[in-house]
């Protein structure tokens, strides 16, 4: 009997090759893919630009270029325009111009969109000839549910600067270090009376030209709800302010902190809007420091101007506003400067009156007042003082 040795078998080369086959023609795929949602761009953009015109917003676009392959598709629009316009106000109501615009969307995630700004930009306002330059080192946004119904969206700005341009006029109106803003539609949709839930956070904020206390630096983190928006058209804002007022609607202050120096203030509420388009309602607020703060209330400001009869009426029943001028007057005769530090150390004697208000807590380990702010028909009332008057809305 022989020995029989047998030959191995050889496998076929042809398995080698199916994987990187494959993988050539899932490439192939995804370029052919890829490409075809880029040459999409346009169309969408162009169809999109459209819809937002029927309700009123017009974008404009100089220069559009798409890139991203293969993974993202980044639309770049340069020297974009957005100009909003109301059914009855032919006019635009704003318009802002922008330096560029970067889009970017991941292609296996459409639904969410990352834009990137650089300024700086311009805004004017249809009805008043004054403009606006705004600026920042980062301008970033985010949105979800774009293009059809947007659910929740977000805006981002490192060091914004606004200032106020009117002619060869230019002054500065807010500055901060960081803002952001964060939306979603909690109830109903876009077109059909949504509800917004809303939060704010500015981080060393400051506003010029207004009340002195907002041109100190100052730190804020505010959460609202609003109702009694009919949709998302653009309307002036007296138009919508009215809109809301009619339809019953209301801003509910969730929670707001504002951290100002050695002043700290918490506070939640309602607040609405009067027929006569003055904000009506009240925030129960928590303060500590508020001694700090007095001083640029002006209370002593407001004794050198006159004390207003309806103001003693509520603090000081009987005393006639001229009987008190008077003894500010027979004070400085008799020692001269007198009048004035009775004037000054007014301020100290509110601080008491409104440390009597409410009730002592601690805020974040600090001792505290917790008292309520009311606002009534505009007029700002702390205690049986009021500490400023809103202007109307509408």
């Amino acid at each position: 009997m022989s020995d029989m040795t047998s030959a191995p078998r050889r496998r076929p080369l042809w398995g080698l090759f199916i994987a990187p086959v494959l993988l050539l023609i899932a490439a192939v795929a995804w370029s052919v893919f890829w490409f075809f949602a880029a040459s999409q761009v346009d169309v969408q953009a162009d169809a999109w630009r459209a819809r937002e015109a029927k309700s009123g917003r017009v974008y404009d676009c100089a220069r559009r270029s798409v890139a991203g392959f293969p993974f993202r598709l980044e639309v770049r629009c340069e020297d974009p325009s957005v100009s909003l316009f109301s059914q009855a106000v032919g006019t635009p109501l704003m318009t802002a111009k922008l330096g560029e615009i970067l889009v970017v969307a991941q292609v296996y995630d459409p639904k969410r969109l990352i834009a990137e700004f650089k300024g700086p930009a311009t805004i004017s306002n249809g009805s008043d000839p004054a403009s606006f330059a705004v600026n920042w080192q980062l301008g970033q946004a985010s949105v979800y549910g774009l293009p059809v119904a947007p659910q929740r969206g977000a805006l981002v700005f490192d060091a914004p600067t606004i200032d106020r341009i009117d002619g060869a006029a230019r002054a500065p109106l807010a500055r901060a270090d960081h803002i952001e803003l964060h939306g979603r539609l909690a109830e109903g949709a876009p077109t059909d009376h949504p509800v917004i839930e809303a939060a704010l956070q500015i981080a060393n904020g400051s506003i010029q030209g207004g009340h002195p206390l907002l041109a100190e630096p100052f730190n804020a983190d505010i959460q609202t709800r609003v109702s009694g928006l009919s949709d998302f058209r653009p309307k002036p804002w007296p138009v919508r302010f009215r809109e809301i007022q009619a339809a019953g609607g209301h801003i509910d202050i969730v929670q707001s902190r504002i951290q100002q120096g050695e002043l700290l203030a918490v506070a939640s509420g309602t607040l609405s809007l009067t027929a006569s388009g003055n904000i009506d309602g009240e925030l129960q607020m928590t303060v500590a420091g508020l001694d700090k703060v007095i001083p640029a209330l002006g209370i002593d400001k407001m004794l050198d101007n006159g004390v207003p009869q309806s103001t003693l009426d509520r603090v000081a029943p009987g005393v006639k506003s001229q009987d008190l001028n008077n003894l500010f007057g027979a004070l400085d005769r008799a020692i001269p400067g007198l009048g004035k530090v009775v004037k000054q150390n007014a301020n100290a004697g509110v601080a008491a009156g409104i440390n009597a208000l409410g009730k002592e807590v601690v805020l974040e380990g600090r001792k505290a007042r917790s008292f309520p702010l009311r606002i009534s028909d505009g007029a700002v009332v702390l205690g049986p003082f009021k500490v400023a008057q809103i202007p109307p809305l509408f």
